[in-house]
């Protein structure tokens, strides 16, 4: 069985754009369930206890850039150095496949406005179209795992995968869906799943690689786990920008 653990960088809200990050990203790592609760999990909690001295800290983007809640040696350079050596490291170890679409909130609103589709509803349709071509004919082949926000936003999260579950995506049929992908759980961020730490570290450098930002050596390693189709290709096969 696969786990499409999912994450997201910036603001979905159309109403609200920032012009440091126009964009809405919704991301993920495919990962095989036995290898996601074995090696995936003990390789990040010894990459966590050998740098932190716990296991118990959560690998966060938003924490681990503003060295706060656990990241706060972060500010010393040479620790700082180690630490994105050893994180870059330790992500290009790991098997794990990445799929993520990117939302151009500006040009979204620009083409479509105000039939301009919930930039989090219109991703979720993409990656779940991606991982059960990924799946493949097995029933029962995959579970999503996303992270928890709001009680608001976890519902409208909850409502869309369930339409996802009547309607379907625009290549996979709706009894395709539901019978590849047996449930889409929410976990809280405390819970410290090791999957969901990946998928947060993945969501963001390709956030930047979309604006146009210097690459940075994550991206790279990021770029070589991207889903790709035969040629080798992963624009639309791993990631897919809107609009397009």
């Amino acid at each position: 069985m696969k786990i499409l653990f999912l994450d997201e960088s910036g603001d979905h809200n159309l109403s609200i754009i920032d012009p440091q990050y126009p964009l809405f990203v919704l991301g993920g790592v495919i990962v095989d369930k036995e290898y996601a609760e074995n090696q995936l999990t003990e390789s990040v909690n010894e990459f966590k206890k050998d740098m932190f001295g716990t296991q118990d800290i959560v690998l966060h983007t938003a924490d681990i850039s503003r060295n706060r809640n656990g990241f706060e040696e972060m500010k010393k350079a040479v620790f700082r150095e180690r630490f994105y050596e050893r994180i870059n490291n330790l992500m290009r170890s790991l098997d794990y496949m990445v799929i993520a679409c990117v939302v151009q909130k500006k040009e979204l609103l620009s083409r479509y406005g105000l039939a301009a589709l919930d930039p989090y509803l219109l991703s979720l349709d993409i990656l779940v179209e991606r991982f059960c071509f990924e799946i493949g004919d097995k029933q029962g082949g995959g579970v999503i795992i996303a992270e928890r926000r709001c009680p608001t936003l976890d519902r409208e999260l909850e409502l869309a995968w369930l339409n996802l579950k009547i309607q379907g995506t625009r290549y996979i049929k709706a009894h395709e869906v539901e019978s590849r992908v047996t449930a889409l759980t929410l976990r809280a961020k405390t819970d410290n799943i090791a999957g969901l730490q990946l998928a947060d570290l993945v969501v963001t450098p390709l956030g930047r690689y979309v604006m146009g930002k210097p690459r940075k050596e994550d991206f790279a390693v990021i770029e070589s786990k991207l889903r790709r189709n035969h040629l080798g290709q992963y624009n639309g096969y791993g990631l897919v920008v809107l609009p397009k």
